[in-house]
């Protein structure tokens, strides 16, 4: 089993339960529906994708501890922090006041593909298995 996928899939689930509560319960107030919208989004991508990563750390050994699935796991990891990170801080931008942090709408699509080249990743690791 790879310890530090599990660490990290379980970090960012513990993390999408508290950004989920705290979105529900105090940002409710200062968000319109369609940012509230948006936060969720983030909520449920960080969801999907610790799942993912605790699914590859149980993976890992009868899988032989898989190149192919490592680097999944690191572009998940990495998928969360820029397409999930950049999706709060977006919905986020005027109760935080950083309106002008332009460059947060850039990073979502590159944290998106991470996601989609580490599924492709998975995908091989499995197909080489099989």
């Amino acid at each position: 089993m790879n310890y530090t996928f599990l660490k990290l899939g379980s970090f960012f689930a513990l993390l999408g339960v508290v950004l989920g509560a705290f979105g529900a319960h105090s940002l409710k107030n200062h968000l319109s529906i369609a940012q509230l919208t948006t936060f969720d989004t983030g909520i449920r991508y960080q969801f999907y994708h610790a799942l993912a990563l605790i699914l590859l750390a149980i993976l890992t050994a009868p899988m032989k501890n898989s190149p192919w699935l490592r680097n999944a796991g690191w572009l998940f990891t990495a998928g969360i922090i820029c397409f999930s990170g950049s999706i709060y801080l977006l919905a986020c931008r005027e109760f935080l006041g950083i309106e002008s942090w332009w460059w947060l709408g850039p990073i979502t699509p590159i944290g998106g593909t991470f996601f989609i080249i580490g599924w492709g990743m998975l995908f091989y690791a499995a197909t080489k298995q099989a």
